[in-house]
């Protein structure tokens, strides 16, 4: 995908945590289930987390919303450990493009600052501003729950 046929969305964000447990939470299923999906998030209840962690590695997170099933996969491009994660992202029923997600994580005096970019095909520029209060919602969610314990 070329940038001058993509949109990008971007939302950055301070955590009070170290970089590495901000990393593996976007790894380790659990995790994933309690910020990034669920009802914690929006109202959808989980049926699957899997997670294969490692480059090459495939994830698909299956939840029930209004009664439809969506899954959420892709494919890990880039895992390295405590700074960057790059992933494809693609929703079942939205046809074959791919998506890209990159996540870049620098550590700060205290705790780390996490940058998200999410790179998709120009069709879904309509979707952008959506698209990030999704992440914007997530990512808000997984600092309150990285701060819990």
């Amino acid at each position: 995908m070329s940038s001058a046929q993509s949109v990008q969305v971007r939302v950055t964000r301070r955590f009070n945590a170290s970089p590495e447990r901000v990393f593996d939470a976007w790894l380790e299923p659990e995790m994933v289930g309690q910020w990034m999906t669920g009802p914690t998030v929006r109202d959808e209840e989980v049926l699957r987390l899997a997670i294969d962690p490692r480059v090459g590695g495939k994830f698909s997170f299956l939840v029930r919303r209004a009664g439809e099933e969506i899954d959420h996969v892709g494919t890990y491009l880039e895992l390295d450990r405590p700074r960057r994660l790059v992933f494809t992202w693609h929703i079942d029923k939205e046809g074959d493009e791919l998506s890209r997600v990159t996540v870049e994580i620098s550590p700060r005096d205290t705790g780390c600052e996490l940058t998200l970019t999410h790179e998709m095909d120009a069709k879904w520029a309509d979707y952008a501003s959506r698209t990030e209060q999704g992440w914007a919602t997530m990512i808000d969610v997984l600092i309150r729950v990285l701060a819990q314990g």
